[in-house]
């Protein structure tokens, strides 16, 4: 019997929902979304800006609690992060679970220098006395590959470029050795070398720290390199979910179709890319029925009318009443 295949998942997330109150009106930007992490995997999030992809991640963490009101659960080792006080899920969020924002210039503090940033995570969730900090510092800064790294540590964010501020990033959310990596899109705005160069080194200490990886992006190329699962998210719900190979070989809901053939792939030159028609809806006014209706090639009646539950079956999940078999997903 294989042990690792009835070891209980790192992360269990269920019915999770965020609501947010605005002018008087809830905005649902999180609705029911459930998945599993097991020790050690990458699982991908993908879809288009605004689906819900970096508000799921922070309300795994509780981060969305100030601005929000979330419900459901979020286990971990046994416990509800949901409904965990905020001084116990302190002690988690930065060094059991640790998270990479997509902006470092927004998410490291300017005023504080590199070494101090780092120094305060390493505070907060370890033993260490100050000068085995320092050394961690260092370590983390040469690990992540910054050269001089034990110069650097004085020095600023301004100082470091986009991509070496990324890497500070990285450094600074596996300095206390966290089990799970929350990835919120860790390469946006970085040119396609150093973007490479980020996604190699975060699946390089994953593997050496065994650790779980939650990768959000809006690019399948990247989910399509180095994730092991996939869930596709729309108008804050997860929509199709399963493995990398299988659900992009394969796709049956007409939204992942969509963005599959978003990609280009052997375009001839001043041919028009293909988009999805229209715009995701506003989460104010949200259809009755499925929220990808009004955009999708293969709605019905039913599909305005009701909304379409995420149903599991042979290792696959897909929340659509009219999905697309193998050969139509191939030919799309």
């Amino acid at each position: 019997m294989n042990l690792k295949s009835i070891e209980p998942p790192l992360l269990e997330v269920m019915n999770l929902n965020t609501t947010f109150s605005a002018t008087g009106a809830q905005i649902p930007a999180v609705r029911d979304v459930s998945f599993t992490l097991k020790k050690g995997e990458v699982l991908g999030i993908v879809g288009e800006s605004g689906s819900g992809k970096s508000v799921t991640m922070r309300s795994i963490l509780g981060l969305s609690r100030r601005y929000g009101e979330t419900t459901g659960k979020v286990l971990w080792q046994g416990q509800n992060l949901v409904t965990m006080p905020e001084n116990k899920i302190r002690q988690i969020r930065g060094g059991e679970i640790a998270m990479i924002f997509q902006e470092p210039m927004t998410s490291l503090n300017p005023l504080l220098t590199v070494g101090m940033q780092i120094d305060e995570t390493l505070k907060a969730h370890t033993t260490m006395s100050s000068p085995e900090r320092k050394k961690r510092a260092i370590e983390m800064l040469d690990l992540v590959g910054i050269p001089a790294a034990a110069s650097r540590l004085s020095e600023y964010p301004h100082q470091f470029s986009g991509g070496m501020r990324q890497r500070v990033m990285i450094a600074i959310a596996l300095a206390a050795r966290p089990k799970l990596l929350l990835a919120d899109e860790p390469t946006t705005a970085l040119d396609v070398t150093i973007q490479a160069q980020i996604l190699d080194l975060i699946l390089s200490l994953a593997k050496d720290f065994n650790m779980g990886v939650i990768l959000v992006t809006h690019d399948l190329g990247v989910v399509a390199q180095t994730c092991e699962q996939v869930a596709v998210m729309y108008a804050g719900r997860i929509v199709e979910e399963g493995a990398v190979r299988a659900v992009l070989k394969s796709p049956q809901h007409p939204y992942t179709v969509g963005l599959m053939r978003s990609v280009p792939q052997n375009v001839p030159p001043r041919t028009p890319l293909y988009s999805i028609p229209g715009t995701p809806p506003s989460l104010l006014a949200l259809p009755n029925g499925c929220a990808f209706a009004p955009r999708c090639p293969n709605k019905t009646q039913n599909c305005g009318d009701a909304r379409p539950e995420l149903q599991h079956k042979n290792g696959r999940a897909l929340a659509c009443f009219n999905k697309i078999e193998a050969h139509d997903g191939a030919a799309a």
